[in-house]
């Protein structure tokens, strides 16, 4: 016990203070890819190798539109490693929960040349920043809330276990999800929010809707994952049905293959705001 207690001591305190300061993110970190609409000279190479179909094309009365989609996005930076123009950089960015799906595609027009490649820029849209906007809410409500434990119930419903590797490490000394009074609890009955991971087997399917019936109101529900959110690189098929709202109603959405552990904090908190909302 002495020599517990004296590891202990010398180890000092190891928890991060994110989401109170910024995160400290390893130079190894992936995170989402960055996109230079206006410098994109030519989106193909980008969208034939996307292995999600993340980046979309559609030509018409001579201009081009690209779609990206971060919801499909796994992040594996094929994009930038084909973009000759350096167009596409990835960046540690991981802050990308939003509580509208449509909130996570970007999208851009170009006049088309004869080449096939990129003419002139026209327009992007970007997506709306509804986390900035959730911000002024949850400084303002965030004490409140926290007043009480928010328990949480994780479901797998189908996916490779890389998320649930994350929200393990929720529980550990480095991120302690407990410090803001937030638990896992083993049945749905008990449970405010629901954390769910992976494409929806059709295995899983009739168990996630009865998991989400039996969770009382007023409660909160969490796509975690590109797979979570459309499926990812499963996609929907005769086994899949891909993203979690295509079963359940979704408020919150967190990006990523698989999103770290800041993420799921980030995108946990977004979601107390929206518990606060239900409730009122």
């Amino acid at each position: 016990m002495f020599k517990i207690l004296q590891k202990t001591f010398a180890t000092g305190i190891a928890t991060v203070e994110y989401p109170g300061v910024p995160a400290v993110i390893s130079p190894n970190f992936r995170g989402c890819p960055e996109f230079d609409f206006p410098s994109w000279t030519d989106a193909r190479p980008a969208a034939e190798v996307c292995p999600t179909g993340a980046i979309g094309i559609a030509d018409a009365g001579g201009r081009r539109r690209v779609t990206v989609d971060y919801g499909l996005c796994v992040f594996c930076g094929q994009c930038a490693e084909v973009s000759a123009d350096c167009a596409v950089r990835v960046t540690a960015g991981f802050e990308l929960a939003t509580r509208r799906r449509q909130d996570l595609v970007l999208s851009a027009e170009y006049s088309l040349l004869s080449n096939g490649t990129h003419g002139q820029w026209i327009a992007s849209a970007r997506p709306g920043s509804s986390v900035d906007a959730a911000g002024a809410e949850l400084a303002a409500t965030i004490d409140r809330i926290f007043g009480r434990s928010l328990a949480i119930r994780q479901v797998d419903a189908g996916s490779c276990n890389g998320c649930e590797l994350e929200i393990g490490a929720l529980n550990n000394p480095i991120h302690d999800i407990e410090r803001f009074g937030i638990h896992f609890v083993a049945s749905p009955r008990h449970a405010d929010m629901l954390l769910v991971t992976g494409p929806v087997t059709r295995n899983m399917e009739l168990a996630l809707v009865k998991t989400h019936a039996a969770t009382p109101d007023p409660k909160v529900t969490v796509a975690v994952g590109a797979c979570g959110i459309s499926g990812g690189i499963f996609g929907i098929s005769y086994a899949s049905r891909g993203g979690v709202d295509s079963t359940v109603p979704v408020d919150v959405y967190i990006p990523g293959c698989p999103p770290r552990p800041e993420a799921l904090i980030h995108g946990i908190l977004l979601a107390v705001g929206r518990l606060a909302e239900k409730s009122r």
